[in-house]
């Protein structure tokens, strides 16, 4: 008697008999020639199969399935984090499409760009959060990872929701809760060359049985620098760092939560591996110093998140403070002459509070047998303070004698916003949201500069400026089915200006950016959960686009935000996540991007109009596949690979000097079982060398850019334990 199979059944059979050698064929151009393997005889009988996880984020301020929120959100889970050992958010990143991470060798320099939205570390378009609390300046932003959760990257302007300094998307970190229910914990170590050293724990349990719990994590890590300076024989670019995260969870009763976290890390690193483009071009990982600096950082960041789930309405509250506090010092003319040198010391704290209303999260009001609504409200305040203090040695001939030019900023901002949503669903297939935010701002400086000797008398300003925005958005999901949905929105997003805290004479101050988002796009299911494939369109544009351009003098700091004009971003995201069988799971992202200026942007007096946004690749890419196989007794072997791909892109807004397409890729594998993991890995596995940095700097670079090398090829041993 002939079975015969649903078309999702033999779909789903096609598929895993298929995947094999689509992912081979799609790995072929970057690992050489492979000749695909096509499993024409399968075994009778099929493993038993499991589907791909849920997803939940938080990318709209609620829990939601990823599937079904209208809007671009790319989450790396907890498997994810653990499964590729991320330690840090740039290496999060790649799995996202259009997101860039420019990060420099100094810790507090990580400027995330999404579809070419980016700024100052000051101010910055793409805000961190950490548990909700927004860092608005990058030097907190990109912290060592423990007792981490959840990394969501949502990208186009959230200002309905989040509000300032979210134009291009933010990056949303959620840390692991406390085990109200059993004591575990998990220790791992990792060493590898360039005498890597990184050892993390932590341990997580209740103290009172289904009521009060808590964690702590710990760890360190430290390695050489990458790049060698051939005056003095020495690396520049080592790290050395000490990070932990403590939480306490209290719950009283089942409609009541409090969780406090402590997070904090203490960095002394090396100097900026920054060197003449082409120079690091010719000869990668090399540059020539007479003068060898240094970079330190150090972060503290309290958090009180509480929660009241009522049978009417939903209440949390987020109280978050962050103090940090950077020095650093560097040849500032990167050249074996004694020309210049820089030293800089910055900190800054802030405040911030939100409360935030919501229907109940289970229970959305009903208003007719078809119709349901879900609602949220919030008010979000905010105090900052900036502090820099600055001097430049210079010498002849950058000035008549040596002197010292010495610059000092005092930056103070308090903010206050008001937001709403509401999410009506008809029939449980269309869901129709709309939302807005109001937003105030107010902004001071005290600004000095001066020079040793005295070349005339110091300069004292005091600026002060207002800024205050609308930001709206709507959007419409439509469920085909119920693994296929459809969605279309529209949003505003909004960057306050402000002022620099060093610059040329009449550039201290710089206005307020803007950018309207249009965006349709699909999120699908298949083949019954285990493959997930979602694509998104986007057009955006920016005015007003705040930009870092050079000083053009060593007097001031080398780089200031300024306005340059209107510019627009189209393009498309795809992504897919399948589990062809059981223990072979394949990942892959795409992202099309074309980011230019528009007619009559104008940059240092020089007409941009036409040219590509710096640091936005015309494409970005990754795709990959890990498999475990069970070898009895609880232990298993397992193999991961994948492969990330980055188009070209420029570096200045003049398009002058860019970097070429280039594709890493990342291996590990090992061992593991019940309570234990050992493994071998090795990243940028073929040595590719690039330059994903560079910045122009006229006067003083040869080629009128300094750069630094990406991280070249680097492997190790990672092993740990949990209970």
């Amino acid at each position: 008697m002939q079975t015969v199979l649903s078309p999702s059944l033999r779909l789903a059979q096609t598929f895993r008999r298929l995947a094999p050698a689509l992912v081979l064929a799609g790995f072929a151009p970057a690992l050489g020639a492979v000749e695909p393997t096509v499993l024409t005889n399968p075994p009778p009988r099929e493993p038993a199969m499991s589907p791909l996880p849920p997803v939940y984020v938080t990318a709209r301020k609620e829990v939601t399935d990823a599937q079904l929120t209208p809007v671009s959100v790319s989450a790396v889970t907890a498997d994810t984090l653990a499964d590729a050992r991320i330690t840090a958010v740039r290496e999060a990143a790649v799995y996202a499409p259009n997101v860039v991470m420019t990060d420099f060798s100094a810790r507090k320099l990580s400027n995330p760009r999404f579809r070419g939205l980016g700024a100052s570390p000051l101010n910055p378009a793409v805000t961190t959060y950490y548990d909700g609390v927004p860092q608005f300046n990058a030097s907190s932003a990109s912290l060592e990872l423990i007792d981490v959760e959840q990394i969501e990257f949502v990208r186009g302007p959230q200002g309905a929701l989040f509000g300032r300094n979210t134009v291009g998307g933010l990056i949303n970190i959620t840390s692991t809760r406390p085990s109200l229910q059993d004591w575990r914990g998990s220790v791992t170590g990792t060493f590898g060359n360039y005498n890597l050293w990184d050892g993390r724990a932590s341990v997580s349990g209740p103290l009172r049985q289904n009521e009060l719990a808590a964690s702590v994590g710990a760890g360190w890590s430290s390695r050489e620098g990458y790049t060698e300076n051939d005056v003095t024989g020495h690396d520049l670019d080592s790290r050395e760092a000490f990070f932990g995260k403590g939480q306490l969870l209290w719950q009283p009763y089942e409609r009541c939560e409090l969780r406090l976290l402590l997070s904090g890390e203490r960095a002394r690193d090396g100097d900026y591996a920054l060197g003449d483009l082409a120079a690091i071009r010719a000869r990668p990982h090399h540059v020539a110093r007479d003068f060898e600096g240094h970079t330190t950082r150090d972060v503290l960041a309290p958090t009180l998140l509480a929660n009241y789930w009522g049978e009417r309405l939903d209440v949390s509250l987020i109280t978050g403070g962050v103090w940090w506090k950077t020095d650093d010092a560097t040849d500032l003319d990167y050249s074996p002459a004694p020309l210049a040198v820089r030293h800089n010391a910055e900190e800054a704290t802030q405040f911030t509070q939100e409360i935030r209303v919501t229907s109940p999260k289970d229970s959305p009001w009903t208003l007719s047998d078809r119709v349901q609504m879900r609602w949220q409200s919030g008010v979000f305040v905010f105090v900052q303070g900036y502090d820099q203090r600055a001097f430049n040695d210079l010498n002849p001939p950058l000035a008549p004698i040596p002197m010292r030019s010495l610059s000092r900023a005092a930056l103070d901002d308090w903010g206050l916003g008001v937001y709403c949503q509401s999410t009506l669903t008809f029939w449980e297939r269309l869901d129709l949201s709309v939302g807005a935010r109001g937003d105030y701002e107010n902004k001071r400086a005290r600004l000095g500069s001066s020079t040793v000797p005295a070349f005339g008398p110091p300069l004292t300003q005091k600026l002060d400026d207002e800024f205050g925005e609308c930001s709206p958005q709507a959007t419409a999901l439509y469920r085909f089915t119920p693994d296929c949905a459809g969605y279309l929105s529209v949003a505003r997003g909004f960057k306050a200006g402000g002022f620099n805290a060093a610059s040329p004479p009449g550039t201290e101050a710089y206005g307020q950016e803007d950018s309207w988002n249009y965006e349709a796009g699909f999120k699908t299911r298949w083949c019954e959960g285990r493959l997930t494939a979602n694509c998104a369109f986007f057009y955006t544009h920016w005015d007003n686009l705040q930009l870092n351009v050079p000083s053009g003098s060593s007097q001031y700091a080398p780089y200031y935000i300024a306005n340059v004009g209107a510019a627009h971003s189209k393009g498309a995201e795809f992504e897919m996540h399948a589990r062809p069988y059981e223990g072979w799971d394949v990942f892959a992202s795409v992202g099309y991007n074309d980011a230019r200026f528009l007619s009559g942007s104008e940059s240092g007096g020089a007409s941009v109009g036409g040219n590509h946004v710096p640091f936005t690749p015309d494409y970005t890419a990754s795709g990959g596949m890990q498999y475990a196989l069970h070898l009895g007794k609880q232990v298993s072997a397992y193999a991961r690979a994948e492969v990330i791909l980055s188009g070209r892109f420029f570096y200045d807004d003049q398009n002058t000097e860019g970097q070429s397409a280039y594709t890493l890729a990342n291996f590990r594998a090992g061992l593991r079982g019940k309570h234990w993991f050992a493994e071998g890995w090795v990243k940028n596995a073929f040595d590719t060398e690039y330059v994903p940095v560079a910045l122009a700097y006229p006067g003083l670079a040869p080629s009128g850019f300094i750069a630094e090398a990406g991280a070249p090829l680097t492997f190790g041993v990672t092993a740990g334990a949990r209970f």
